[in-house]
């Protein structure tokens, strides 16, 4: 099965060299990476150029946002199945793209597990998502894969669409709920770690954001699964990142 994985970057010089040595040190042969690129002004194709790798494609065009950068992924990746690496995330080891092969040959979504750490010279941990076992409804009591982690079949993909960028932060959130609650696909929860996942990104930049992020992700729950105007969910979401803190 060929794995697609799409990197939506944008100034990631910094970063996207280990995200690149991570995805070509994966012993699963049959891949290939798109960096989608926002037009990044400083030395991110460099970067990625230097790799020079035929199983590296780059796209370096104007887009309004990761997630915008991310649907120009859905509309190009050539593989079986698509997910998703950040351009300052790296794959925890060298067989997570074997595993998720293996994992869909007789499933149509797999995720699994990622750490959460403070970089990647270091890997030093500051705390982990366990992903734990899907359930029908369980979105409703706070519960959400870890996206970086995700990884689907192309029909799967196909039918759910694309990000809807109403979301700004929590777009992939409102993905998932929509791939999960509203259908009906074989869904397999792999327990080991996937991604080594760096604190900074969009979705860790202060207590705004996450303000802002259960409020958007409260404002999907509403719109899919007709959940009240403030329910279970927006308080347990705290409560699950409490216990994702590792000292």
């Amino acid at each position: 099965m060929k794995i697609s994985v799409v990197t939506a970057s944008f100034n990631s010089e910094a970063t996207i060299g280990y995200t690149i040595e991570s995805f070509l040190k994966q012993t699963h042969a049959d891949k290939e990476m798109l960096v989608i690129d926002g037009v990044s002004r400083d030395g991110t194709l460099k970067v990625v150029e230097s790799f020079a790798s035929p199983d590296i494609r780059v796209i370096s065009e104007p887009d309004k946002g990761v997630y915008d950068a991310m649907n120009k992924g859905f509309h190009r990746f050539s593989g079986d199945a698509i997910g998703f690496l950040n351009s300052d995330d790296t794959f925890h080891d060298a067989s997570v793209l074997s595993d998720i092969d293996a994992g869909l040959v007789d499933a149509d979504i797999v995720y699994g597990d990622l750490n959460m750490v403070t970089d990647h010279q270091t890997k030093r941990l500051t705390r982990v998502w366990r992903g734990g076992t899907f359930r029908r409804n369980v979105f409703k009591l706070g519960w959400v894969p870890p996206h970086p982690s995700f990884y689907m079949r192309r029909q799967v993909a196909e039918s759910v669409g694309d990000y809807d960028l109403s979301y700004i932060t929590t777009a992939d959130y409102d993905y998932m709920l929509r791939a999960l609650e509203l259908n009906d696909f074989r869904v397999r929860y792999l327990p080991r770690v996937f991604v080594d996942f760096q604190i900074g990104g969009i979705s860790t930049r202060g207590l705004g954001v996450t303000i802002r992020g259960n409020l958007e992700c409260l404002r999907s729950r509403r719109h899919h699964l007709k959940a009240p105007p403030i329910d279970a969910a927006f308080f347990l979401r705290f409560a699950r990142r409490i216990f994702q803190l590792r000292a």
